[in-house]
């Protein structure tokens, strides 16, 4: 499939990032880490760039105690810019979890979805054990409040999927709503089994990398409306912008590469995947 091509109406302008859209144009950032920005004191130039990108809407991820209220903190100080998610992410596996805690975050109105939470045997092989049952939890969660679930996975495919095909055997709230599989980096088939449980598939920088034409092709594959865009803020700045930390406003240019491969413009791609974070974060 290929996105619609009907242009946003209005006056033409280029950003500092050197893309030029039309005035009514707006993009959604659904994966940012924003605690390093609050710590340094970069927050306030942070979502001053994103304002100038047209990046006005984000989604603030969880995945600790601290991160978690903090993502709180922030959907509450900038209401319809700014949305809530709160879960507890692999690193936590081996840690005293209060799921009693996450519990009433997840409750909140203002938080929007369960994440980040998943598998990594990447980094840590040795607590899978522990890191399946932390991610059930969250996904125990998520289908009790239908709240979707941000997850992550890396070098954890079939893990990842068996514990999602029982998610989606659970969940009982609207289709399509059910999760994000965010930051995709595998292949083909991976990403259509993903799909054939009824998740949507986020793409983050690395769909600029140079080495990236494997996963330029899942882009192609996925359909339009199951198809986010994130930078996952601070890491895995895009392509022109390599080298400096990621953050909101450089999700243009990940929205550019997926215009390019989709083969309409970048406007039709803003709408496209605002529409479908929208749709998925009940926003």
């Amino acid at each position: 499939m290929t996105c619609g091509r009907g242009e946003s109406s209005g006056k033409n302008w280029n950003n500092r990032l050197g893309i030029r859209f039309t005035l009514l144009i707006m993009f959604i950032d659904t994966h940012v880490h924003f605690d390093r920005f609050v710590k340094d004191g970069s927050f306030g130039e942070l979502m001053k760039s994103a304002r100038e990108a047209k990046v006005l809407e984000m989604v603030a991820i969880g995945g600790t105690p601290e991160a978690n209220a903090l993502s709180l903190k922030l959907a509450e100080e900038y209401p319809g810019t700014i949305f809530g998610c709160a879960g507890y992410d692999r690193d936590e596996a081996t840690s005293a979890c209060d799921l009693t805690a996450l519990r009433d975050f997840v409750a909140d109105p203002l938080v929007k979805a369960v994440g980040e939470t998943g598998l990594d045997y990447y980094y840590s092989a040795d607590t899978a054990s522990e890191q399946k049952t932390l991610f059930e939890a969250n996904l125990a969660l998520a289908a009790e409040f239908e709240k979707p679930v941000v997850v992550h996975s890396r070098d954890a495919d079939e893990d990842t999927l068996a514990i999602l095909k029982d998610y989606a055997d659970a969940w009982k709230g609207g289709a399509g709503r059910s999760g994000v599989l965010h930051c995709f980096t595998r292949e083909v088939e991976f990403a259509r089994r993903v799909l054939d449980l009824g998740m949507m598939i986020s793409f983050s920088g690395i769909v600029t990398f140079a080495n990236a034409d494997p996963l330029r092709s899942v882009v192609r594959y996925v359909p339009d409306d199951r198809l986010l865009i994130e930078t996952d803020s601070p890491y895995l700045a895009p392509v022109p912008m390599r080298g400096n930390r990621n953050e909101p406003a450089f999700v243009v240019h990940v929205a550019k590469q997926l215009a390019e491969l989709k083969g309409c413009s970048v406007e039709s791609v803003a709408k496209l995947t605002a529409g479908n974070a929208r749709s998925l974060f009940a926003l």
